[in-house]
């Protein structure tokens, strides 16, 4: 049986990231979760997650900070992190792909059952 994928849920919004946590729990995978940027980017450089869930409006450093530390770091850059948010300007969606993201799901849009699908297809 392949071990457990692990999942780093940024959210600063407790509903939200319950809800988030007790679905992608429901459906096999390790979550950890973290309420601020700065915590995010300590608990990636820690726990070395399979895939990192990250909002972009968080107290203390924001999602693209976050993602632009990720990225810059040789041992971390290699983990996937998909944006969620509810920040859906072009501009935002484009400068989260390019600073790294794999994807930029508008919370509004997408359905918790939706995000876990995303989350399978990228790390199985």
């Amino acid at each position: 049986m392949p071990s457990t994928k692990s999942i780093l849920l940024v959210e600063d919004d407790e509903f939200l990231a319950e809800l988030y946590a007790t679905k992608l729990q429901l459906e096999g995978f390790e979550v950890a979760l973290a309420v601020d940027g700065e915590k995010g980017l300590q608990m990636t450089k820690d726990l070395k997650p399979d895939l990192i869930l990250l909002d972009i409006i968080l107290p203390k450093m924001d999602g693209f900070e976050v993602l632009a530390a990720v990225k810059k770091d040789p041992a971390l850059k290699s983990i996937p992190i998909i944006l969620l948010t509810n920040l859906s300007q072009k501009d935002e969606v484009k400068k989260g792909l390019d600073l790294g993201a794999i994807d930029y799901l508008i919370k509004a849009h997408f359905m918790p059952s939706e995000v876990v699908k995303k989350i399978k297809d990228t790390i199985g």
